[in-house]
């Protein structure tokens, strides 16, 4: 039996990445899932390897930053497994520009996917949780881009933060019914989005930073995620676990000399 058994999760873009990587993570430890992307074709096939395995997994095609979308999603995870258990808004995408080039319908159009998704899915499954009387978790993607600059993405940069504090204020409203909300905040992960960045230059001087050495894998995310979605994080709530290899708590300057 494993720590979500008998359990149903609904997971936003989870059709490739982190999310994918969550939605295998949580299979594996006995969850019912939901798959919700936009992409069918990558959704459908996460589901149909999560069922090979013996998951009770199904797919709902939404764009989450709309709020009808967002509400036929929950819809479905209801239908089909009674209740939820745990929400994970993780949906995001990036625009590079600088401020002075962004565009408003880009910067809108991120804030809408990575933020507004973020609200919609808590509100809706929260709902869910008080209504069916669960204690249930929320768990919204965040990024070390939360905190730490990232020039040309301020729009992504802008979305991360306000899931921070969104999450904060989340977190103290629903205490009363026994619900958490907390972020997980990735730094450098492999995804299909992410791996044409980590070239061998890029890769040398992440290396300087990063006192792991390391690139994250989605697993690594994952891992993170189960635990804020298991039991024994009932007591953790409105903070925000950083899976980064120590990048944003280093403060060492690279081949610096210091005495």
């Amino acid at each position: 039996m494993g720590v979500l058994a008998n359990k149903s999760a609904v997971i936003t873009g989870a059709g490739t990445g982190i999310g994918k990587g969550i939605a295998e993570r949580f299979a594996a430890e006995g969850a019912n899932v939901v798959v919700v992307d936009r992409q069918e074709a990558t959704g459908l096939a996460v589901v149909d390897a999560l069922q090979q395995q013996g998951t009770k997994a199904i797919f709902a095609l939404a764009d989450v930053g709309v709020a009808a979308q967002m509400r036929g999603a929950i819809g479905v995870a209801l239908e089909q497994f009674g209740s939820i258990d745990v929400m994970v808004n993780n949906a995001g995408i990036i625009h590079r520009a600088s401020v002075l080039d962004t565009e408003e319908a880009d910067w809108d159009r991120v804030i809408q996917t990575n933020l507004r998704s973020c609200f919609l899915g808590s509100k809706y499954a929260a709902q869910a949780m008080v209504d069916h009387q669960i204690k249930g978790r929320i768990i919204n993607i965040s990024s070390i881009h939360a905190t730490l600059s990232e020039p040309f993405c301020s729009a992504y940069t802008a979305s991360k933060g306000g899931i921070e504090a969104f999450t904060r204020t989340l977190a103290t409203e629903l205490a009363v019914y026994g619900i958490t909300a907390n972020c997980v905040a990735p730094g450098a992960t492999y995804t299909e989005l992410t791996k044409p960045m980590y070239t061998p230059a890029a890769m040398k001087a992440l290396f300087k930073r990063i006192p792991l050495q390391a690139i994250a894998e989605p697993k690594d995310v994952a891992h993170a995620a189960l635990f804020l979605a298991s039991d024994d994080s009932w007591y953790i709530t409105g903070t925000t676990l950083t899976v980064d290899g120590g990048y944003t708590m280093n403060g060492t300057l690279p081949d610096a000399d210091y005495w």
